[in-house]
């Protein structure tokens, strides 16, 4: 506690001028005019008034009477110093909090004020100005701490003032994030998964098996040659045996194409900031383990995912701009590199995944990924030496040939989405109705179309010329 007694208090001219050049030159930081006109206390006040200041910076205080004594409950903290006997200079030397009253010449309170002292501000404010001209961010000390309040107009907005506040102040630790995104802006990805696979298979091969015999002697004769290209021969049941005089030849020859489309188009709606997920395919059973309980034991089950897979998370940069990280997966069971034991076949899984972070306007298209993959196998197998004879040579051997092509390509196209009324939005049976047991017997008729109501007026049923219902090539 100390008390400054007015009648004991000298200072000089000079020193008097430069404490008034410098309160008139000092804005009070937080609660405090904005302008540096002095505060101007009417009448007594036994109450205590909230004022901030920051390190360095000072604030006027007119009063209604006389100064005779000024107490300073710590004056590390903040000072008092009188300019005339009805004005006085508040002072903020260090971050704290104290207390400062003045009295008249009675002993009577004058004024009391509560002054915290935070650091000084204004360079913050005027940087999260500049940088975020369109927002409304307030930002106020509270101990050796800051606190940032007001609205942004999104999350990424949030993240840079509070960066920027946390870089000027010497830490994030010293930043309270009090931030209001105004508008929650929705994020819709759609999502094209496309992707074709095709596989040619072409085996032929001649087995050989004879029986000679010359007296006492015979002569066995076994030529089989098996398909190794694929792992597994594919060309049982297209065989032709013929023999002749005691030699059995058998003929195996197969050729297969086949082409696998895949295609798939998830839309996921998620909030910015937040992820969201997708999934279209199942869930196939894995033996997780053993659990045994006295003399039984059963196999625990685990499932384990398949299919096209989407997980998406968007951030929203500014109006139009989108920051998005997507992972993709597409999965099919396989035979290949399946594990068989005890009679249970567990199938393996072929996947393509794909996990990038991009930066998109909204309505724009990437091609997140796309790849080619060709595979050739061939292999010849046969009884050496024979097997290389020209044109005879292809009695004693097989030849196994496998090619595959995959193209996998995957089209992301976000929208920065809002909510519609649910009359502008349509179902995908809207004009079905299933058709009456004569149209559908003695027409063929699988479903009609019908109007729906429009809120401008009634429609017709849409003309469609041709036929429909399921179609199979």
């Amino acid at each position: 506690m100390a008390t400054w007694n007015l009648a004991r208090v000298a200072l000089t001219g000079v020193a008097l001028a430069c404490l008034a050049g410098l309160a008139q030159a000092s804005e009070p930081a937080g609660i405090g005019p904005s302008s540096g006109a002095p505060i101007q206390v009417v009448g007594s006040d036994s109450g205590s008034r909230f004022v901030q200041l920051g390190i360095g910076k000072s604030v006027v205080i007119d009063l209604p009477r006389d100064i005779k004594d000024v107490l300073v409950a710590e004056p590390k903290f903040a000072n008092a110093v009188v300019r005339s006997t009805r004005r006085a200079y508040l002072i903020g030397v260090a971050v704290g909090q104290t207390n400062i009253y003045f009295f008249d010449a009675e002993g009577k309170q004058i004024a009391g004020f509560d002054v915290a002292v935070t650091r000084d501000l204004n360079g913050v404010r005027a940087m999260l100005q500049k940088l975020l001209p369109n927002s409304d961010v307030r930002i106020d000390g509270v101990g050796d701490g800051v606190m940032l309040s007001g609205s942004v107009a999104n999350a990424a907005e949030s993240q840079r003032a509070y960066d920027v506040a946390a870089r000027l102040v010497g830490g994030a630790e010293k930043v309270v994030n009090n931030l209001t995104v105004r508008g929650g802006d929705q994020v819709m990805l759609k999502v094209t998964v496309a992707e074709v696979q095709r596989d040619i298979i072409k085996q032929l091969g001649i087995d050989l098996n004879a029986s000679l015999a010359y007296g006492a002697t015979v002569f066995n004769f076994n030529n089989a040659n098996p398909f190794t290209a694929l792992g597994q021969p594919l060309v049982d049941g297209n065989a032709m045996a013929f023999g002749f005089k005691g030699v059995n030849a058998t003929l195996r020859a197969m050729e297969r194409t086949g082409v696998i489309r895949t295609l798939a188009e998830p839309n996921l709606t998620a909030i910015s900031g937040e992820s969201a997920s997708f999934l279209a395919g199942g869930e196939f059973p894995v033996v997780g383990g053993i659990s045994c309980q006295g003399s039984v034991c059963q196999p625990s089950v685990v499932f384990k995912r398949f299919g096209v897979s989407l997980n998406f998370t968007p951030v929203v940069l500014s109006e139009g701009r989108i920051s998005l990280r997507v992972m993709t997966e597409v999965s099919e069971l396989s035979q290949e590199g399946a594990l068989t034991q005890g009679g249970l076949s567990i199938p393996s899984l072929k996947t393509r995944r794909a996990d990038t972070t991009v930066e998109i306007p909204s309505g724009g298209a990437l091609a997140m990924a796309g790849m080619i993959q060709e595979q050739t196998k061939q292999q010849i197998s046969g009884m050496p030496g024979l097997m290389q004879v020209p044109v005879l040579g292809t009695l004693f051997k097989s030849r196994d040939y496998v090619n595959r092509q995959s193209e996998l390509m995957v089209i992301v196209t976000p929208y920065i989405a809002r909510a519609v009324s649910q009359k502008d939005l349509s179902r995908p049976d809207d004009g079905f109705a299933d058709s009456s047991d004569p149209s559908a017997i003695l027409l063929s008729r699988l479903h009609k179309l019908y109007g729906t109501p429009s809120p401008k007026g009634p429609t017709t049923a849409p003309v469609y010329h041709g036929k429909y219902g399921f179609i199979l090539d």
